[in-house]
């Protein structure tokens, strides 16, 4: 017979995994601007949050910063150090909203809201302790653009992926409450 904890531990698991996966293929796609990436990873660890819980949704994330940065070799670089800011920054800032989640804030919401706080969370380590430049703050307008941008593209996909059947049944945990 299978325990609850272990059925959400295999869930985040395989969460996790697939995270790592977009993370990594996501690093193979080209960018026009350096540093600015969709954050496909990101609909996995709204998916978890909403689904799963924030603490599911921590555990998700940080098995995926490291288990990217493990592959990708950059453990401990300045990227690994962004990666983790913007991600715990993004957790920081949806823990209080999901209480709102689905009844007065969308997967949309979520997403917009996630992709700013990771965006202001790598800048604010990049300009305190990689880049502590005086002028580095006028590049934040156009990064919270494509935080926006971004975060509109992953508040779709999150969508789209909650009201897909399919997932639903792979994803969605019984024993957990997620109604507002």
């Amino acid at each position: 017979m299978t325990t609850v904890p272990a059925l959400a531990d295999r869930r985040i698991a395989a969460l996790a995994a697939l995270a790592i996966g977009l993370q990594v293929i996501e690093t193979a796609i080209p960018s026009p601007v350096p540093g600015i990436k969709p954050g496909l990873a990101n609909v996995i660890t709204l998916v978890t949050l909403v689904t799963l819980g924030w603490r599911a949704a921590l555990a998700v994330t940080l098995l995926r910063v490291m288990g990217s940065s493990l592959l990708l070799g950059t453990v401990l670089s300045p990227g690994f150090w962004l990666s983790l800011a913007g991600a715990l920054a993004a957790l920081a800032v949806l823990a209080p909203l999901l209480r709102l989640y689905p009844r007065h804030l969308s997967a949309l919401g979520l997403a917009v809201t996630a992709a700013m706080a990771h965006t202001l969370g790598q800048f604010l380590l990049a300009w305190a302790v990689i880049i502590p430049h005086p002028q580095l703050p006028l590049l934040l307008p156009p990064l919270l653009l494509a935080a926006l941008i971004t975060g509109l593209v992953t508040g779709i996909l999150t969508a789209s992926v909650l009201a897909d059947p399919r997932i639903q049944r792979h994803v969605f945990d019984p024993s957990t409450n997620q109604s507002g």
